[in-house]
């Protein structure tokens, strides 16, 4: 929910896949709250045999990691394992939508809006989040609006930071300050500062 940083050294590749928000207690089979903040082993996934999938992803990419065609035989590596995990259900579907309901639309800055949304209590809400991602819907919310800020900062213009953080529903600077220094690891100001490369 923080700042969190892993050093890659030598020499070789790296492979990611995005997955939807109820992916999570699938592959864990078991509550996401239980691994919120740490680096787990694919092997420790039950709902996926990572060692396998790992070895069919090295081999699928052998020693061309940047031709497509290694990269499309990777990625369909890990589809067809996924294929293997148990089917989403009605709540992962649910917090799929919450979601993605949080993320697409800037106007939600209470969880109250979100519970109203799906006709659901809060402390369900809080239960459902923090069983399927891990995280609470007041996270959500959050997570949104620093991302907002960010592309905000991202312009090159040097922006009234007061006024950022009022857009966003912060009723300070100081506790956007924080809640983005938390998240990035700078303030605001030092953000909007470093330099872009396109």
């Amino acid at each position: 929910t923080g700042l969190a940083t892993r050093t890659l050294s030598g020499q070789g590749w790296a492979f990611g896949a995005m997955l939807q928000p109820a992916a999570g207690a699938l592959l864990l089979g078991a509550s996401v709250s239980e691994i919120t903040d740490a680096a787990i082993d694919f092997d420790q996934l039950p709902g996926l045999d990572g060692g396998a999938l790992t070895e069919r992803v090295r081999s699928a990419v052998g020693d061309a990691p940047s031709e497509p065609a290694r990269q499309a035989a990777a990625a369909a590596a890990v589809e067809d394992a996924l294929t293997e995990a148990p089917p989403v259900d009605e709540e992962g579907l649910l917090v799929n939508a919450v979601v993605e309901y949080v993320e697409d639309n800037s106007h939600v800055q209470r969880v109250g809006q979100i519970c109203e949304k799906f006709a659901v209590s809060e402390r369900s809400l809080q239960r459902l989040t923090a069983r399927r991602i891990g995280l609470s819907p007041k996270w959500l919310i959050q997570r949104r609006r620093l991302h907002e800020a960010a592309a905000v900062l991202r312009t090159g213009k040097r922006p009234d930071l007061a006024r950022v953080a009022a857009e966003l529903g912060y009723c300070d600077q100081a506790h956007f300050g924080r809640d983005f220094r938390t998240v990035t690891g700078l303030t605001p100001g030092e953000y909007a500062a470093e330099p872009r490369h396109s």
